[in-house]
């Protein structure tokens, strides 16, 4: 794993630092958990899984058995004994894949008492920016790719979290979100990428509106990302994700603390690496060089730390948290976890009052079918990766922003629906560009919409009209603008069936779009041109070292650059040759390494 380059300061690891001031940040926040050194292997003996799991107990009869006995009570629950202990086994097993995936593992227990589980997670409105992205658009064969942001609340709002995050006074203050992975399943399902984004991000937060109060949080560029979560919830988050990406969030899912100790607990640790001694005063993980299994309080102790990683930066912290999600998958995928349906109820129970959702995803049943679909993804086609990023120049020492060009890069690629390790056949293969164009410029029917607007922008003026009529001039006589509201990241063609993918491309080679913007889907009625906001003047494309020239429709290949020479990078899109997976500076992770080790700080060593 690459160690990140430079050290943005001594903040303390109190997850309260706002970002407002400058130089070192400490004293503001809530200090992490202190409990001492925690001997490896061990779990700390605060907040762990039987505190978590009694409250439930006592609620069903459905979650007293644990030794899944035919004399228990759960046996009596469960008409067809032992083969459907085994089959509720193996939903729970792949449904606690799929969220745990998610930093959260709500298991499809949920399933022994449906309703009561239901009514623990908490709901809150998706989106609190006062608009949101259009949905991804679903591929030639109807399918949709998925994106969940997960986050992580630092919240202290029970016991439990106080007990596990320290700093009772700051029971009452807004929770900030430390942890942020937006998690793309592609449309097809071949491969699933994770994208961190640091929590010293500093971003634009759009205008938010708290739901319940009514408060109106102004926007703003000069505070961090995991502030957000302060300017009326996760929907905040949400919104300032979809701005600083441009990918349309579909879900977001919230863990606390106690939450993520629960689950540690449930699947009976997790499997992690060091390559020195470690121990972190900050967080209290204490290690000894090597692999050891973690689980309780030393998994949270482990997912906060990050004085002991790497250059003591939050970017130690975003790698340490990859290597225990992909360790977890492969703990889970083996099949020899969460069997008892004892511990499967207390899991249920622990996880989902830990648990805050979207509207949308706020039953069992939702959340079983999400890791239902998450399952099918082959552990060896999951990338985790980190934003790539500069430091702030505004606080070069304790914040990042964005880095130019590989950050786009990166967001494009989950945009696009383009797998982060490069192994992505072409999106097209299965229809090749016809040798001709089906119609006569005249006959293609064009609609053009205005997607230009964003949270913090509104769309360009006139932007739908201008293109049509620029089409219309360029032969295509039956354009036309449509003024429904529309809102993408990325201009796109998109056109219902293939035969019209000739067509398409004559479009697009007549603005100059590259091929990658010519889309196959069934959800168009004629073929569709989305002005995005990579577009907002200008009748001509503007064009970028990446863009693949679109094919001419008459079979010919697409122009080379200026030079005449291939694109930079080599191969086409999807090939894996070439440029288009991730770039080297978000240390991509493969889900199939074992053999990651995390750097331990040298300052952090025992």
């Amino acid at each position: 794993m690459r160690q990140s380059s430079g050290v943005r300061g001594e903040r303390s690891e109190e997850a309260g630092d706002s970002g407002e001031s400058k130089g070192s940040k400490s004293s503001k926040g809530a200090a992490e958990p202190t409990g001492g050194p925690t001997e490896s292997g061990t779990s700390g003996a605060a907040g762990t899984g039987g505190s978590e799991e009694s409250p439930g107990a006592k609620e069903s009869d459905g979650s007293s058995s644990g030794s899944g006995s035919g004399s228990g009570k759960d046996s009596g629950s469960i008409p067809g004994g032992g083969a459907r202990r085994r089959r509720i086994g193996r939903i729970a097993r792949w449904t606690a894949l799929g969220l745990s995936l998610l930093i959260l593992g709500v298991s499809a227990a949920g399933y022994f008492y449906y309703e009561h589980l239901n009514s623990n997670i908490r709901k809150n409105k998706l989106n609190l920016g006062d608009k949101q992205l259009d949905r991804s658009a679903a591929n030639a064969e109807g399918q949709r790719p998925l994106n969940i942001l997960i986050l992580g609340s630092d919240s202290r709002n029970s016991k439990e979290n106080v007990a596990l995050g320290g700093a009772r006074d700051d029971a009452d203050r807004p929770p900030l979100a430390d942890v942020q992975m937006l998690v793309h399943v592609s449309a097809d399902r071949s491969n699933m990428s994770v994208v961190s984004v640091p929590r010293d991000t500093r971003v634009t937060i759009p205008k938010c509106t708290d739901p319940e109060s009514g408060k109106v949080y102004k926007g703003t560029d000069r505070q961090i990302i995991n502030t957000s979560l302060g300017n009326g919830g996760p929907g905040c988050t949400v919104a300032t994700w979809e701005e600083l990406t441009g990918i349309p969030v579909d879900h977001f899912m919230m863990i606390d603390f106690s939450g993520v100790v629960s689950m540690a607990d449930a699947v009976g640790g997790v499997p992690v690496c060091v390559d020195a001694n470690v121990y972190d005063d900050k967080s209290g993980l204490r290690l000894a060089k090597g692999t050891h299994t973690i689980k309780g309080k030393q998994a949270l102790q482990w997912l906060r730390t990050r004085h002991g990683f790497e250059d003591g930066s939050d970017i130690g912290r975003t790698h340490a948290q990859h290597m225990y999600m992909n360790a977890m998958v492969r703990q889970l995928k083996s099949g020899t976890k969460l069997t008892d349906p004892g511990q499967l109820t207390g899991l249920a129970e622990a996880a989902t009052r830990a648990l805050t959702v979207d509207k949308d995803l706020g039953s069992v049943k939702e959340l079983y079918e999400l890791g239902n679909d998450i399952k099918r993804v082959p552990s060896g086609r999951i990338t985790m990766a980190t934003m790539p990023w500069v430091s702030d120049p505004q606080d070069p020492d304790a914040h990042v922003i964005p880095k130019p060009g590989d950050a786009d890069k990166l967001f494009s690629l989950v945009r696009n629906d383009i797998a982060l390790d490069g192994k992505d056949k072409k999106k097209d293969d299965k229809n090749p560009p016809p040798t001709v164009a089906a119609t006569r410029k005249g006959d293609i029917a064009v609609a053009v919409f205005n997607g230009t607007g964003t949270l913090v922008e509104p769309p360009a003026t006139g932007r739908g009209s201008d293109i049509a009529a620029f089409l219309v001039k360029e032969g295509f006589t039956k354009a036309t603008s449509d003024s429904t509201p529309r809102a993408q990241a990325d201009t796109t063609i998109t056109y219902p069936r293939a035969l019209q993918r000739g067509d398409a491309l004559a479009v697009a080679k007549a603005l100059g779009l590259p091929e990658s913007a010519v889309r196959h889907s069934p959800e168009v009625q004629q073929i569709t041109l989305v002005v995005g906001g990579d577009w907002r003047t200008g009748t001509a494309y503007p064009k970028t070292g990446d863009d693949e020239p679109a094919a001419d429709p008459s079979g010919k290949p697409g122009e080379k650059d200026g030079k005449g020479d291939e694109k930079k990078g080599g191969g086409k899109k999807g090939d894996g040759k070439g440029d288009n997976k991730a770039p080297e500076s978000s240390d991509p992770l493969n889900g199939d390494d074992k053999s990651a080790c995390m750097k331990v700080n040298s300052l952090n060593r025992f």
